[in-house]
């Protein structure tokens, strides 16, 4: 039997996890950092995982003149034990190009009245 579960639901273990492999890979006190350096490489994509809610804001008029239609949508998610929420970058196919602006709660209340104000 194999269970799946989206990183939202297992961001935590997830960072924990990475840190375990790197320490064993390169030796210990060096999991951890490396763990968020991955995390702030990767920003993006590990947001847009983490993602427990979402709500469509408008479309998103690129500066550069991109040929690819782009729309903004507010997120609401928890990753490495914080709570967030952002404005996302995508395209039609619901890959993540960007992230505007990013808030970080303690609690989960707070996190949530702010996806709903904004």
């Amino acid at each position: 039997m194999t269970f799946v579960q989206p990183i939202s639901a297992a961001a935590d273990r997830v960072i924990s996890a990475l840190a375990a492999g790197l320490e064993i890979e390169f030796g210990r006190g060096a999991g951890q950092a490396l763990a968020h350096r991955f995390l702030e490489a990767e920003d993006v994509e590990f947001h847009w995982d983490a993602r427990i809610k979402e709500r469509w804001i408008g479309s998103y008029e690129a500066l550069g003149g991109e040929e690819i239609e782009l729309d903004r949508v507010r997120i609401l998610g928890r990753l490495d034990g914080k709570w967030f929420v952002a404005v996302m970058i995508i395209d039609g196919d619901g890959s993540a190009h960007g992230m505007q602006g990013r808030r970080a709660f303690k609690r989960r209340g707070d996190a949530v009245r702010a996806f709903a104000d904004a």
